[in-house]
């Protein structure tokens, strides 16, 4: 059995992540965290209900793997008519982020630090998003992390499952393993229409992107839709 199939044969197990939790605390992180995220946090329990959570009825937009934010807070800039949600699990990450949409005042700006799929899982409804932004993750390059990469058939599922109709995905990556393992994903699923090529003129070149352009890799865009 070939590797590329075994993937799409891939059931999600315990233990299994996307991502490697490894990072150091500074003062500096850690005063961030204690006077901004209280702002920002979503609810520790409940599922996802925009009235209560956000204190209105708004388009609700779910970052997975935010980073250091600056998609994050440049949608929720451009977009103050939408509240945001980003997930991330790095800790100097979200409070970089928080640093820097504090002089923005961004009151639409939303994170929960941890796991996107045990949120999305347990407590973000069917149909509750209007759209979910997947840029650069970590691409996993070798064939046998290849079930750690975060687009595959069960999240495909979950992910159409809880996006609005006529809601979106969006993909970014510029790793050419991992956009290839996107299009295959995405084929085998049959759920999704794809569209290649259509970059976010919002989305600033920052962070992993601007590092992949520098060391002349190519950025893959996809517009997913589901069926």
């Amino acid at each position: 059995m070939s590797s590329s199939r075994s993937v799409l044969q891939h059931t999600p197990r315990d233990g299994v992540r996307t991502f490697t939790p490894r990072w150091r605390t500074s003062p500096l992180t850690a005063e961030r965290m204690e006077r901004l995220l209280p702002r920002h946090a979503i609810p520790d329990e409940g599922v996802l209900d925009p009235q209560a959570w956000f204190g209105r009825t708004a388009p609700v937009v779910l970052e997975i793997g935010s980073g250091h934010g600056a998609a994050a807070v440049a949608y929720a800039a451009g977009h103050p008519d939408h509240d945001l949600v980003a997930v991330e699990v790095h800790v100097p990450g979200v409070a970089r982020m928080l640093a820097a949409a504090e002089p923005l005042g961004l009151t639409n700006l939303w994170v929960e630090r941890g796991d996107a799929v045990p949120l999305l899982t347990s407590r973000v409804p069917s149909g509750s998003l209007a759209a979910v932004h997947l840029f650069f993750p970590d691409p996993w390059p070798k064939a046998k992390h290849a079930k750690r990469r975060f687009v595959q058939q069960h999240t495909l599922t979950l992910l159409a499952d809880r996006l609005a109709p006529g809601g979106v995905l969006r993909i970014a990556t510029d790793h050419a393993v991992y956009a290839e393992h996107v299009r295959e994903q995405v084929t085998a699923h049959g759920g999704w229409d794809m569209v290649e090529g259509a970059r976010p003129e919002w989305r600033p070149q920052d962070g992993f992107e601007a590092k992949g352009l520098a060391a002349g890799r190519t950025v893959a865009e996809f517009s997913l839709t589901p069926r």
